[in-house]
């Protein structure tokens, strides 16, 4: 599947500030990046790191006092793996590489401490594998009301489930300690979704299941088979698309997608299991 997608950022900056962005879309053996450009403007000097794991893509610019802008353009192939999901099972601690310790753990907006009580209650009787994390996502989507402006930067999955509401980084933090509260890692994953209206950055969540990362959407808002990822954390604070630092006010945020190979929609959102990573045996990236 072709897609073409971007991001348009401006800001007017007040006091010098340093910006670090991860808006690129990451590069993975599943996603072809047949064209791509990034303009500043002004062209100011940047720094590009990319971590050599779970390949984040991260900008680094210190941009001086006026209007500042970021454009952002590529067109992708996306191929996606298809699974029946009946057929996914989960992995026994004891199986797990040891590698994967940081998506088992708490972390700071991924409260699983905190939720094992209410995960182990609600989901431990539910046949183990694909279709139990399906199930959480089922659960969010039906308990957890989305509201945009419910919650903010410092929410925490433990006051999204007192809250009962959210927005898709809300939705992907509970889904994600729900599944370490079972013993299942799960990472947070920003990208381009297809399907959201409007559109705009994206926050999932991916599962370890049978050796591979998996993909779920809990909000059923976007086409699974149309995300493109741009970073992978073990929280939003991790692969925030823009973090500042300095005085700036944001003026405005566009972001686009869609599909460019004049064919149709994806496929029904829950039919398969998707995956876009290789299997990873070894929990890395690739």
């Amino acid at each position: 599947m072709r897609y073409t997608l971007g991001c348009s950022l401006s800001y007017n900056i007040l006091a010098e500030t340093t910006f670090i962005f991860n808006f690129e879309v990451a590069r993975l053996r599943s996603v072809e990046i047949l064209n791509e450009s990034l303009v500043l403007t002004p062209d100011l000097k940047r720094e590009v790191y990319v971590t050599p794991d779970l390949k984040n893509r991260y900008l680094g610019v210190n941009v001086p006092v006026g209007p500042f802008a970021v454009e952002y353009n590529a067109e992708v192939d996306l191929t996606v793996h298809r699974a029946d999901p009946a057929a996914i099972n989960e992995t026994p601690i004891s199986a797990l590489p040891i590698d994967i310790l940081p998506f088992l753990l708490p972390s700071r907006f991924v409260s699983s401490d905190r939720l094992t009580p209410f995960a182990q209650a609600e989901f431990s009787a539910l046949p183990k594998g694909h279709q139990r994390v399906n199930a959480i996502c089922n659960w969010i989507h039906d308990h957890i009301a989305y509201v945009p402006g419910a919650s903010d930067q410092e929410t925490t999955a433990d006051e999204t489930l007192l809250k009962r509401a959210g927005v898709c980084r809300d939705f992907a933090h509970l889904g994600t300690a729900f599944c370490r509260a079972l013993g299942i890692p799960a990472r947070f994953v920003s990208c381009y979704a297809h399907g959201l209206v409007p559109s705009d950055f994206h926050a999932v969540f991916e599962a370890y299941l049978d050796g591979r990362w998996w993909l779920f959407d809990a909000t059923r808002q976007a086409d699974l088979d149309g995300l493109v990822r741009i970073g992978i954390g073990r929280d939003a604070a991790e692969i925030a698309f823009s973090t500042p630092y300095g005085n700036m006010q944001p003026v405005n945020q566009q972001i686009r997608i869609q599909r460019s190979d004049g064919m149709g929609s994806p496929m029904p959102r829950t039919v398969d299991a998707i995956s876009t990573e290789e299997p990873a045996p070894h929990a890395g990236a690739l």
